[in-house]
């Protein structure tokens, strides 16, 4: 009864710790000051090809962000690499290794069980005190015994100061910075997937481009080649011709080797092997039209930016290094402990599980580091100063985060200007190739005038496909600066 008693006592004792303050500081949350700065925003594009008003971001907007591309392609990569990218399940071990380390600190709340056996004889000796001699005297001559025990001892440390308990704080704020590693991990994956799709679309479209023109020139040339041929032709419009030909085919091998590369890039993303994904990514034969409708941001959202998983990685990085200047503190403190042990011990093996051989022990017992030459204090300011480098660490990542989301935001609004722009410019270019040709046929231009108008259309035609692709690519990459996309895949 007794013993029942000290140990309900220390079991009590052991709740009780639970709610009792722990050494070191509390975290708190640092405060993110709002800025109150004007959004680098190009204004309204010059011509509204998707609408009369641009389109709030928001969290809705930004929720499953590809599905409003409507491209079962583009859904089935993102779906793929949900389930097989490599990267993202290293990221997930990761996680998996975190939450199995806050278990591990959990352990230290409970007592510690260990079995223990000794036999000893003449093979395998100690050497004991006088006082504790396993020999025995018998007239002159001694005998030796034999001494054996078996038993089950019990340690259970009392977490009286907290050094446990800011363990345990810490783990648990490691593992949820792992989880946010693994958001950032889909956050970079699912953009990136995005990025490189569009950009292959944009290439097979520029392909598409060069070969257009390339039969056009192609055309130009075979009907020069023929009025030379019957002798009423000129030699050095043919050959001016020629050139611009061959300069247009030789476009064409730089685009179709880029398109192989993104190709091999998704299949790995989606983590399939290169080559697997090549039908499916072939040139859409029904043109189609990547451009969302033109969308805006109100205001810097700081809750957005203050829920990006790189940012809440950082604050729980912040969170942890700050429980651990308690554990470091809590080795100034002394350790309380509760042992027992019950279990045998006999000279004589054959009367070793007898109920003579039974012994106990229970009771308390303290340790405390009366001098350590300075190494606890050291361990301390150390994990002070770890603590201070996570704390600018998260303040950089803030500002990196909103630096981010002004860049992406000024090249998304502003690139619908140089795409207005080009727009202009190859309709321009157009009605040129059409004059040019017919003041050529009437003699009233050389045929330069045609070539510099063809070449001018082709430049302009790419650099429009171009910029019509980089906004797609400017607005996910504002989403992901935005920390948007980060639902499950299947979510419908």
């Amino acid at each position: 009864m007794k013993k029942a008693i000290i140990g309900f006592a220390a079991a009590a004792a052991v709740c009780g710790c639970m709610d009792l303050p722990s050494v070191g500081p509390d975290y708190v949350e640092p405060e993110v000051k709002a800025i109150d700065a004007s959004l680098p925003d190009a204004g309204e594009p010059p011509q509204m090809t998707n609408g009369d008003e641009r389109v709030e971001i928001s969290g809705e907007t930004m929720h499953l962000w590809w599905k409003q591309f409507n491209d079962p392609v583009l859904d089935s990569l993102i779906e793929s690499a949900f389930a097989s990218n490599l990267s993202y399940k290293v990221a997930q071990k990761r996680l998996e290794e975190a939450s199995w380390v806050l278990m591990g600190t959990y352990s230290e709340f409970l007592p510690k069980v260990n079995a223990s056996g000794d036999w000893y004889d003449n093979v395998n000796r100690r050497r004991n005190s006088s006082l504790a001699s396993v020999y025995r005297q018998t007239g002159n001559k001694k005998r030796h015994s034999q001494i054996a025990d078996l038993g089950v001892g019990a340690d259970w440390e009392i977490d009286i100061f907290g050094g446990s308990r800011r363990a345990t704080e810490a783990a648990l704020a490691l593992m949820e910075g792992a989880a946010s590693d693994l958001d950032n991990a889909w956050l970079q994956l699912s953009a990136q997937i995005g990025e490189q799709y569009i950009s292959l679309r944009t290439c097979q479209e520029r392909i598409a481009v060069a070969e257009a023109n390339l039969m056009l020139q192609t055309e130009t040339y075979d009907i020069l080649k023929s009025r030379l041929d019957s002798g009423i032709g000129d030699e050095l419009a043919v050959n001016q011709c020629a050139y611009v030909v061959e300069q247009t085919r030789a476009r064409i091998p730089a685009l179709k080797t880029q398109e192989e590369e993104l190709k091999n890039a998704l299949a790995i993303l989606a983590g399939e092997m290169p080559g697997a994904l090549h039908d499916k990514l072939a040139p859409v034969e029904l043109k189609r039209d990547w451009l969302l409708a033109p969308q805006k941001l109100g205001e810097l959202p700081l809750d957005m930016i203050r829920s990006r998983p790189d940012v809440q990685s950082a604050e729980r990085k912040l969170a942890a290094q700050c429980a651990r200047i308690g554990v470091a503190k809590s080795a100034w403190y002394p350790k309380l402990h509760i042992t027992g042990s019950v279990g045998y011990q006999s000279v004589q093996t054959s009367r070793l599980i007898t109920k003579g051989a039974l012994m106990s022990s229970f009771g308390p017992s303290a340790t405390w580091s009366i001098f350590s030459a300075g190494a606890i204090y050291s361990t301390v300011k150390a994990e002070e100063a770890r603590t201070e480098q996570a704390a600018l660490e998260y303040e950089l990542a803030i500002d990196q985060a909103y630096a981010e989301v002004r860049n992406a935001y000024s090249a998304y609004s502003h690139e619908y200007h140089t795409y207005s722009a080009l727009e202009d410019a190859v309709r321009a270019a157009n009605d040129a190739v059409s004059i040019s040709r017919d003041l050529y046929r009437n003699g009233l231009r050389d045929f330069n005038n045609v070539l510099d108008a063809q070449r001018s259309r082709l430049s302009l035609e790419e650099q429009f496909v171009v910029s019509r692709g980089q906004i797609t690519l400017n607005l996910i990459e504002l989403y992901k600066t935005l920390g948007g996309g980060l639902a499950n895949p299947r979510e419908k």
